[in-house]
């Protein structure tokens, strides 16, 4: 059974950095794509940045030049280091794993992140 759990969630002030991680357990291989969601209140879960198995990512226009994405292959494990956080960061922070193309996603429990001063 694929399990995902992301960590690394926590409260910081405007400008500064935070690092999330996402394991994913119970995958047999390298997983095809990690991405990383987020979710404030009252609004749509959206993306924030993703990463394929072969190393190619994607990341938001929101994140971009703020956000990256990597990954350790070995222990299937993503990271999405975010700086430079504004206010509007603030939002409960979800991975999505999807072992292998044309299979569903599994997602994990979430980390809240809060930027506030």
């Amino acid at each position: 059974q694929v399990q995902v759990v992301e960590s690394g969630g926590g409260l910081v002030q405007p400008g500064g950095s935070l690092r999330l991680s996402c394991a994913a357990s119970g995958v047999t291989f390298r997983v095809y794509r990690m991405g990383w969601y987020r979710q404030a209140p009252d609004k749509q879960r959206e993306l924030v940045a993703s990463i394929l198995s072969t190393g190619n990512t994607n990341i938001a226009e929101d994140g971009k030049g703020r956000f990256t994405i990597s990954r350790d292959n070995a222990k299937n494990t993503a990271f999405l280091q975010m700086n430079s956080l504004k206010a509007e960061d603030t939002a409960v922070y979800y991975c999505n794993v999807v072992p292998v193309l044309g299979s569903r996603g599994y997602w994990g429990q979430g980390t809240q992140v809060t930027v506030s001063s």
